[in-house]
């Protein structure tokens, strides 16, 4: 079996002395979208900034290849977020950039290129997601729709091993969720990154991810292929799956007189 591109180890934390991630074990293939689903609350979002170093965890680990981060000197975990790429649940695109602007942002920022190089990276990765007819308009002046396709090009602008999304067809309808996984899955087979994708999306997700893992109760209760998951016996998953509600426990007060 080859070695994971992401281990995490134990991972917790907690917020105000609420815990979120309670001991969270989980791996990341390398070359495949890793899809992460539970319910909302559960801390997804949680997790994934802690892969990307956004967030300290109070225990545990992440591995990168096999090493601990938190093992790395602070130039080896510049040297590990460089490799990766955020894509917000927001998209967190700047309203005041044009859109050539916002995809040059993340090269300007993080490199020492000079300017004739951004800018023939900006219009290569234009060219690659067909946005060279708006790179010119402003985020507010194109559709929710081509907000996403820039955000994902800004997101692989700096060229990542590992990309992350948090839920990005979030507020689409259902024809532009199918074309925003669609051009995740069709990106991440030209560009060649792993990829760790948030998602409340079921089954539409299963179609572009090649690994699940499902959080609940702040521990990754299942971890494994789509086709195994859509027959796994486990009741919390078939529930999840089904989108059917928790069962009333037990002691939950009767309204019998």
């Amino acid at each position: 079996m080859t070695q994971p591109m992401i281990e995490i180890r134990g991972l917790k934390k907690a917020f105000q002395g609420q815990p979120v991630l309670r001991g969270v074990d989980m791996t990341v293939p390398e070359g495949v979208v890793t899809a992460v689903i539970g319910k909302s609350g559960e801390g997804k979002s949680v997790l994934l900034k802690h892969i990307i170093g956004l967030l300290k965890p109070d225990a545990g680990d992440i591995l990168f290849q096999g090493a601990p981060l938190s093992a790395a000197s602070h130039s080896e975990r510049r040297a590990f977020r460089r490799r990766c790429s955020y894509m917000f649940q927001n998209m967190a695109l700047f309203d005041s950039m044009t859109v050539f602007d916002n995809l040059a942002l993340p090269l300007r920022e993080t490199s020492r290129q000079p300017e004739a190089e951004v800018r023939r990276r900006v219009r290569g990765m234009a060219e690659r997601l067909e946005l060279t007819g708006i790179l010119a308009k402003f985020p507010s002046q194109i559709s929710g729709g081509m907000q996403k396709r820039v955000a994902l090009a800004r997101a692989l602008i700096t060229e990542p091993h590992l990309v992350l999304f948090d839920e990005p067809t979030t507020g689409l309808d259902p024809i532009r969720k199918a074309s925003v996984l669609s051009l995740i899955d069709h990106s991440r087979q030209q560009f060649g990154f792993t990829a760790v994708l948030v998602s409340h999306d079921i089954p539409d997700v299963f179609g572009v991810a090649g690994h699940v893992a499902m959080l609940d109760g702040g521990r990754i209760i299942w971890e494994g292929s789509p086709e195994a998951i859509n027959a796994s016996p486990d009741p919390v998953v078939r529930r999840f799956l089904a989108g059917e509600p928790e069962p009333l426990s037990d002691s939950f007060p009767s309204n019998a007189a």
